[in-house]
């Protein structure tokens, strides 16, 4: 018996039972108004956001600091989306990452997709480790919701359900749409991180764990959903480091920061993410090589070697003429120009060698296409 998280077993199978039994039978008696609707869309963000950039990237992953009325709002919706505490939440997090697809790990894909996605939940978990969430302890909010996290939660459960049920006139309504439904929505959009996120998808930054990035899986995870990159660079705030990756919580937390209520935001340079791609890439055109049969496989393999050597080396040399650039005084004029120009031709040589190297990925591409 000790074996089980009974608690947990029973009280999400209880409302998964709910809400197969009470939604067809809403849906028969009655027609929900567009109200309602959007009220439930609206706490499922809500809820979203406040495990993603609260739960995560501001505890589990200090990658900014958030302002006390922040936190406190994102400790209200992550406390409203019934997934433990913060300091929980933080602890088995850290612990994935630490131990990821190993045995340790509390949500370890190899242990099988459902196991990860939510039957983890259901088998008694370890006492946290005080040294692991040391820095958390001495976070006073996330202490006291730690501490009151189960009468918060039925309080806000109780008053989340009147509320919408007093603006919708609809009490039933908002039992069904805004406490089931939405607590359903709430648990597998989270709950795709650790199973669909580490099993479909590309790993364009790093090979040695399971966690992929997809597109589709951010649109349900608000952003979460570039996973390998988070993994491979967990100290980012951003999941999406491009501008049109869709990514939420890396909005709100800029924003947050333009207004002064988010400071120390942690981001990943893009030089080192650019070594990060360009060794990824090497080892699987390599790996892809040394796995074929071609006659030629020694000479292609000899000029991924060189081609790789050149790039990073160009790269190296541009960025640290930057860095020179930028430590020179304005009253030394000449220097700068002459480094100006130096950096306008590595520049230029840089997209050569990039156009190079992808011409060559290419190329290995296309014989294992071939083959």
């Amino acid at each position: 018996m000790k074996k089980y998280d009974w608690i947990t077993l029973v009280y999400v199978g209880g409302y998964h039972l709910g809400l197969a039994f009470f939604l067809p039978l809403y849906f028969y008696f009655y027609t929900p108004s567009l109200f309602l609707i959007l009220s439930m869309v609206g706490l499922v963000f809500a809820c979203g956001i406040g495990i993603t950039a609260g739960y995560h990237r501001c505890y589990s992953h200090p990658t900014y600091k958030a302002h006390p009325i922040i936190e406190t709002i994102l400790l209200f919706f992550g406390n409203l989306a019934t997934q433990g505490s913060a300091l929980r939440w933080a602890y088995e997090h850290r612990m994935h990452h630490a131990h990821v697809d190993s045995d340790r790990d509390p949500y370890s894909i190899n242990k099988g997709f459902w196991h990860a996605h939510v039957l983890w939940l259901f088998k008694a978990r370890p006492e946290i480790d005080e040294k692991v969430i040391s820095d958390l302890r001495r976070n006073p909010l996330v202490v006291f919701q730690h501490k009151h996290y189960v009468p918060l939660l039925i309080l806000q459960q109780i008053l989340t359900i009147l509320f919408f049920g007093w603006l919708s006139q609809d009490l039933l309504g908002s039992f069904v749409f805004c406490y089931l439904l939405r607590s359903f929505l709430s648990h597998h959009t989270t709950w795709f991180i650790n199973s669909l996120a580490h099993s479909w998808g590309e790993q364009n930054f790093s090979k040695e764990h399971s966690a992929v990035d997809n597109f589709i899986i951010s649109l349900l995870t608000y952003g979460e959903g570039y996973h390998n990159y988070h993994h491979t660079f967990a100290n980012d705030y951003r999941n999406g480091i491009n501008w049109y990756h869709y990514d939420p919580t890396k909005w709100l937390i800029f924003v947050l920061s333009k207004l002064g209520l988010a400071s120390n935001l942690r981001r990943m340079n893009s030089e080192k993410i650019q070594f990060q791609l360009i060794l990824e890439h090497k080892k699987e055109l390599l790996k892809n090589l040394k796995q074929s049969l071609y006659d030629s496989k020694e000479d292609l393999i000899d000029r991924v070697h060189k081609q790789a050597d050149a790039l990073t080396k160009t790269l190296e040399d541009f960025i640290q003429k930057g860095k020179r650039y930028k430590e020179i005084g304005r009253d030394l004029k000449e220097m700068k120009n002459l480094l100006k120009r130096e950096i306008r031709t590595l520049k230029s040589k840089l997209k050569f060698e990039w156009r190079n190297w992808d011409n060559l990925s290419d190329y290995i591409y296309k014989l294992k296409k071939l083959a």
